[in-house]
């Protein structure tokens, strides 16, 4: 029988490019993200959601997508997702950082020179049958100071190209070395220096607790009365009723906003001024910046529904994963869902090791996959790697993740170790080999052996004697239960021994109890690995 595609929900219009990136293995539901009873019933049985900026994405509408694994959002901006609704409903939220990134530079710019030159209310006088070439008199940009608040990507691509009209470049930034700042040809300098002797003042800053007003009144008498101010960035980080004070009273010299702190914005105060040019939200305005945009958030939404982290999800920790370290993620995952079928009651304390090759490299991910993997069995809600550290945080589960350089049987091996509120301890190792990356189990409480990781294991620990293997087959066969593969280790300061099972599928009802009891067993436990969609 063939599995059913996942369904992907485009809630607005998305460029053709971005459902061609999305490619042929998805459903595709075109959806109305204004019209929420109906993104909801389209919503009902879907793997991912994309949209823009028009459609709200909160509680009630993830309430309405029990398998809703990502959000992606086809922009920057995240106004319009509850992030932290999404985290708690285990769903990744992604979006396209730098797909705007010379668009929103490039209408910087545009703004800029419109400013310096009255290019808006020129043209506006002309169409209105008024020639006033005297009124409009400009200034060049060649000679004058811009200072840029925030030499970030977007605050770099503005320096480096008005850099090329023969501006003088100074930058605040308190995140940016003095070296990086001279690759763009910027000097750092404080933001009181900047407001001192800056003729056009950019603002390239992300929209924060501390940044929010920060071209304030106080910001505004600190300036030329001559300057230019443009914010293509964030709305918010201009103090809106300060601006419009500042205009009226000649405090600076002009404006350009093209985002507001509430929008649609269409009539507030500073718009009256002349010397002012708004725009309704234009950086991202402009077909490439849409086109990236859509197939980078498409890449994303694969990548999710394939079970992988995703560099760009902004509600998972850990960000981009090596190459070398990804193939340890469903390892680790299944080494936590091993942990929990071994504990034999709730864990209360877990620690991850990555040990070998792999503790060179970033592996944050792998403890992700691990508390994904511990509580994929025990708990009602879905569980992803976006969630899982909330529901662990929940549940009083201290986590840690170790790293270490040496070891001596294997390349790498992964291990956790997990404390229960008995005060049981369990700990699971597992290692990948060859070329072909095989998934083994190398380990359980100090037994070692080594036995690929299949979707049906059994575990039994017992007094080592004669008998038990001929005794284990012997039931098993009678109730036409397979074993695939099998591995036995002892330890013979406990006189105790470990049998692991590789089973053809799950054991009949009833059975694990008679395993247990013929060979008089300590412990007992059936794995099943098997995905559940």
């Amino acid at each position: 029988m063939t599995a059913a595609r996942p369904v992907v929900v485009l809630a607005e219009e998305l460029s053709p490019a971005t459902v061609e990136a999305l490619g042929p293995d998805f459903q595709i539901i075109q959806s109305d993200g204004t019209d929420r009873p109906r993104l909801k019933q389209d919503l009902a049985e879907a793997d991912a959601l994309m949209v823009r900026s028009a459609t709200t994405v909160d509680a009630e509408i993830l309430a309405a997508a029990p398998r809703l694994k990502i959000v992606a959002r086809a922009g920057v901006g995240l106004d319009n997702v509850d992030i932290p609704a999404s985290t708690e409903a285990g769903v990744m939220v992604v979006n396209a950082p730098t797909s705007n990134i010379t668009s929103a530079a490039e209408l910087t710019c545009a703004h800029i020179l419109g400013l310096s030159r009255h290019v808006v209310p020129a043209s506006a006088a002309l169409k209105g049958g008024e020639w006033k070439r005297s009124k409009y008199t400009g200034v060049e940009l060649q000679g004058k100071t811009l200072g840029v608040i925030g030499l970030g990507r977007i605050g770099g691509l503005v320096a480096e190209r008005m850099k090329a009209f023969g501006m003088e470049i100074i930058a605040y930034d308190p995140y940016v070395t003095s070296a990086r700042a001279h690759q763009l040809g910027a000097q750092l300098v404080t933001l009181n220096e900047l407001y001192a002797a800056a003729d056009v003042i950019t603002i390239h800053m992300p929209k924060t607790p501390e940044t929010l007003g920060m071209l304030n009144r106080e910001a505004f008498s600190a300036m030329r009365d001559t300057a230019l101010v443009v914010n293509v960035a964030r709305g918010g980080l201009i103090d809106e009723d300060d601006l419009a004070v500042a205009l009226d009273e000649g405090a600076i010299g002009g404006a350009a906003v093209d985002v507001f702190s509430s929008e649609p914005a269409t009539d507030l105060a500073f718009f009256a001024h002349e010397n002012v040019v708004v725009t309704p939200h234009l950086g991202a305005s402009t077909a490439e910046a849409q086109e990236k945009a859509g197939v980078a958030v498409a890449r994303s939404v694969r990548l999710a529904l394939a079970g992988e982290l995703v560099p760009d999800a902004v509600n998972v920790v850990g960000g981009a994963i090596d190459e070398y370290v990804r193939p340890g993620i469903p390892l680790m995952e299944k080494l936590g869902r091993t942990v929990t079928a071994l504990a034999p009651d709730s864990l209360t304390d877990v620690e991850t090791e990555a040990a070998g090759e792999i503790a060179d490299y970033k592996v944050d991910a792998l403890q992700l996959a691990a508390l994904k993997g511990l509580l994929t069995d025990v708990v009602s809600e879905q569980v992803s790697h976006v969630n899982a550290p909330v529901l662990a945080e929940q549940r009083g589960i201290q986590t840690r993740l170790i790293t270490a350089a040496g070891i001596d049987d294997y390349r790498n091996a992964l291990t956790i170790r997990a404390a229960t509120s008995s005060g049981a301890q369990i700990e699971v190792r597992g290692t990948l080999t060859g070329p072909k990356q095989i998934e083994k189990l190398i380990g359980i409480d100090g037994y070692e052996f080594e036995l690929p990781l299949t979707e049906h294991l059994v575990v039994l620990e017992y007094s080592d004697r004669p008998g038990v293997i001929g005794a284990l087959g012997r039931l098993l066969g009678e109730h036409a239960v397979n074993i695939a593969a099998m591995q036995v280790s002892q330890k013979s300061e406990r006189g105790s021994a470990l049998a692991v099972l590789a089973v053809d599928g799950p054991l009949p009802a009833g059975i694990l109890d008679r395993l247990s009891a013929e060979i008089d067993a300590a412990r007992a436990a059936e794995i099943d690995l098997e995905e559940h969609r």
